[in-house]
């Protein structure tokens, strides 16, 4: 039988079917996010070594290394590479999903965060690129959002795993998408993306993926 998680994701896709394509999207940015990234289809180069490093890293590591679909993973690879982030924050469980955000930007400054420790980061270090999934642990995800968001710029972009999951992170995530500090956001169910620069107007996409 089907979890619920996965009924509520099919549920999701079908009412989604037409943003597929970017249809109905007027924003230049929105639609190229949408049709080069998002549902971008093409095999890049180190997709295949980073499924056989997973394989022998799974034989070492906990249940949740492997805790994040394989199309949320590769997913952060095309953002991280995309977005050329400079400096990445992977604050959550230990996971897969580290190798995948180191690989598309070997040059990038990776620091990792588990939800156990206390939340910080230099005031003098940026912050390009968050991945933010606990989703376990609603009440940390909104504490680790409102402390790194201070800590963002106009170029920002902040990946939070699990939005649609429960009841409590589709709450949290409404709040999210209103907090003045953010400007335009993407709903994929599966992750919400948050992009902080005001320049563009504020506006809220449910895309299927």
């Amino acid at each position: 039988m089907m979890s619920r998680t996965t009924l509520q994701r099919l549920w999701t896709w079908l009412c989604r079917f037409r943003y597929r394509s970017g249809y109905g999207v007027h924003s230049p940015f929105a639609f190229r996010l949408i049709t080069e990234v998002i549902h971008q289809e093409w095999p890049y180069y180190a997709y295949t070594a980073l499924m056989l490093e997973e394989k022998k890293r799974a034989a070492r590591e906990s249940a949740e290394w492997l805790r994040e679909p394989l199309r949320v993973k590769r997913l952060l690879f095309r953002l991280a590479n995309e977005t050329q982030a400079d400096y990445l924050l992977d604050a959550g469980p230990s996971a897969a999903s580290a190798l995948y955000l180191q690989a598309a930007r070997r040059k990038a400054h990776y620091r990792q965060v588990s939800s156990a420790d206390a939340l910080s980061l230099p005031p003098e270090e940026p912050l390009h690129l968050l991945y933010l999934h606990d989703a376990d642990h609603p009440k940390w995800v909104e504490r680790a959002f409102h402390h790194y968001a201070s800590h963002a710029l106009p170029r920002s972009l902040f990946i939070v795993e699990g939005i649609g999951y429960t009841a409590a992170m589709q709450a949290l995530w409404q709040r999210m998408q209103q907090d003045d500090r953010v400007g335009i956001t993407f709903d994929l169910f599966d992750v919400g993306l948050i992009f902080f620069d005001r320049r563009m107007n504020k506006q809220h996409y449910k895309v299927r993926f």
